[in-house]
């Protein structure tokens, strides 16, 4: 195992195991996976790309594997139906990745209708021997993330875990629902056990984990090597450092925005809750002038994330809309958010 993977974990004791920010289309961009690892998030992966189009050179795809020294370890994740243009995409990434994740948990239809992302599930040989090609073409680690199968017939998690162990994979994501729930119910938590149980590389779960309180009841079901949070941190990066302080990793003396705020112990939930968000906003901004630039539509999509089920977020929409630029965009939300206290 390579430094940034680690060895399997034993049963949870209560002591820190790292946190992932899941990759979500739309919502990790660059960014936002910065102020994440601000936030507490161990680990963070690239929005998922097409693999085709990356071995075509797609400007727009080859945007989404931009990075930043920060993000220590890199890890670009990538889907694609085609066994080919899979290797040749993670060769085409090894260069300047750390580790090369594949995805094999999307359920979103324009994915899973060129048999890629959870469908490869249905086809376990065909999954199996992708993962092979690429551990034998790339001088790099390379991880998977999946669901508990397709829904059809007996879900085969544990058997493909077992699978990818023996060609290779050297860390497995399980999400604990298959793709014909999507994201309806509850996750499983107990069949993520029983791939943790059956492989000696760590598996990390992933679904319904929130807060504190959810992640400790994940690890202790599940004794997995990690947590990987996804729709939680959807506008709340600071969940990965609430979940640490919540668990008695860290103090919330340490958090920045508890630093940053002024007369932090006297305000109520809803005071803490908006001057967190407004601390993520603002170093959302401050990174994407630094990297990126400033994006309206990613802006738009964070600025609807950071205020949800915040007093007044209904205005948002019309604030956002009210200004001719990016800039005064940002700052929009940014006053908003420190109107809460």
């Amino acid at each position: 195992m390579t430094t940034f993977i680690g060895a399997k974990q034993d049963a949870w004791d209560g002591g820190q195991r790292p946190l992932f920010l899941a990759p979500m289309s739309g919502v990790t961009d660059l960014p936002f996976r910065m102020v994440a690892r601000e936030c507490g998030a161990d680990f963070t992966i690239t929005e998922f790309t097409n693999s085709t189009a990356l071995t075509r050179e797609a400007a727009t795809s080859w945007r989404r594997m931009e990075t930043h020294p920060s993000e220590s370890p890199f890890i670009p994740q990538i889907f694609g139906g085609d066994p080919g243009d899979m290797a040749t995409a993670a060769e085409m990434l090894a260069p300047t990745a750390d580790i090369i994740d594949l995805n094999f948990g999307c359920p979103a239809p324009k994915v899973t209708n060129i048999c890629a992302g959870a469908a490869l599930m249905g086809e376990p040989d065909r999954l199996v021997n992708m993962v092979a090609s690429i551990v034998d073409r790339i001088d790099l680690p390379v991880t998977a993330k999946m669901r508990l199968g397709t829904g059809k017939g007996e879900n085969n998690a544990t058997s493909l875990c077992q699978r990818l162990e023996d060609v290779g994979a050297q860390r497995l994501c399980i999400h604990g629902r298959t793709l014909r729930q999507r994201y309806a119910g509850v996750a499983d938590w107990s069949s993520i056990k029983e791939a943790v149980d059956a492989v000696d590389v760590p598996v990390v779960a992933n679904g319904d984990v929130v807060d504190a309180q959810s992640a400790a009841a994940c690890l202790e079901q599940t004794g997995a090597s990690g947590l990987m949070i996804g729709r939680g941190a959807i506008g709340r990066p600071s969940v990965f450092a609430e979940i640490k302080v919540g668990l008695g990793w860290m103090d919330e003396d340490e958090l920045p925005w508890v630093e940053a705020t002024e007369g932090w112990d006297e305000l109520n939930e809803e005071g803490r809750s908006f001057a967190a968000r407004r601390w993520c906003w603002d170093r959302y901004i401050e990174h994407s002038v630094a990297t990126v630039g400033l994006q309206g539509k990613w802006m738009q999509r964070h600025a609807i994330a950071f205020t949800k089920g915040l007093p007044g977020a209904k205005k948002v929409r019309t604030l956002m809309h009210q200004e001719s630029t990016n800039e005064g965009m940002a700052e929009a939300i940014s006053q908003f958010l420190a109107g809460g206290r």
